[in-house]
């Protein structure tokens, strides 16, 4: 959704918010708290894959030893 003109863009089609119905309204709402949420935990996996790698690269290291 754009701010400045309240304006959303869906399939490459602009609709000005104000004219859409309270439904619609509730429904852009709700996807976008779920793009935040999802972009949330994208976020989370990005962090936790590189924990991952971190701690098999210590495990490496410490097998390396034996």
């Amino acid at each position: 959704m754009d701010e400045t003109n309240k304006t959303v863009r869906i399939d490459d089609v602009d609709y000005n918010i104000d004219e859409l119905s309270e439904e619609a309204k509730k429904l852009i709402t709700t996807l976008q708290f779920v793009d935040q949420q999802l972009n949330q935990l994208q976020n989370e996996f990005a962090v936790s894959d590189t924990a991952r790698i971190g701690y098999l690269n210590a495990l490496q290291k410490e097998l390396a030893k034996i």
